[in-house]
């Protein structure tokens, strides 16, 4: 939050703990720049976290940077007057840039990663060999079905296991 509320930026945040949305937006009456919104969406799932970027609007940071263009047309000299503006304008075209980088320092402080859980990375086609996304019906290579090879859950704890796990990786159980 802090590293969004100031200067011309607000950011607020809105949710719980599982679920958290974090919408950053240009100050109303800011003085310099077009406005901007961003929102980050922040979600506990059983493997980690989710976060997700919603599309920024950019529409006042365009309308900004084209009255900067036709006044530097009209005359080059006014450039030296919207400098500000044109700064503002940067930084908002930046601002998912910014938040990604925040990310990334956050999880390297708490010595997490990006990566998906190895469970989830891929899954190999009994036929072929050739790893797939999860959740994909059909091996992309050879059109085999990938139905066993999908993960499903342990009935004991309800752990996400892999189709071709005997026992569960969470209690122990043994898998149908």
């Amino acid at each position: 939050m802090a590293e969004f509320n100031r200067g011309n930026l607000h950011a607020q945040t809105v949710g719980g703990q599982d679920a958290l949305a974090v919408q950053i937006a240009t100050r109303a009456g800011s003085i310099s720049g077009g406005q901007t919104a961003l929102t980050v969406n922040i979600q506990k799932t059983e493997d980690g976290i989710m976060v997700e970027l919603g599309e920024q609007a950019w529409l006042g940071v365009a309308a900004s940077l084209g009255q900067t263009a036709w006044a530097a047309l009209r005359n080059p000299f006014s450039l030296l007057s919207r400098l500000d503006d044109l700064a503002q304008d940067v930084e908002n075209i930046q601002l998912g840039d910014r938040v990604w980088k925040l990310i990334d320092r956050t999880i390297a402080t708490f010595g997490a990663s990006r990566e998906l859980s190895d469970r989830f990375a891929r899954l190999t086609c009994d036929f072929c060999g050739v790893a797939n996304p999860v959740g994909e019906g059909a091996c992309l290579a050879c059109g085999a079905p990938l139905g066993d090879a999908q993960p499903t859950t342990c009935a004991n704890c309800g752990f996400v296991v892999r189709g071709d796990e005997a026992v569960c990786p969470n209690c122990g159980r043994r898998l149908r």
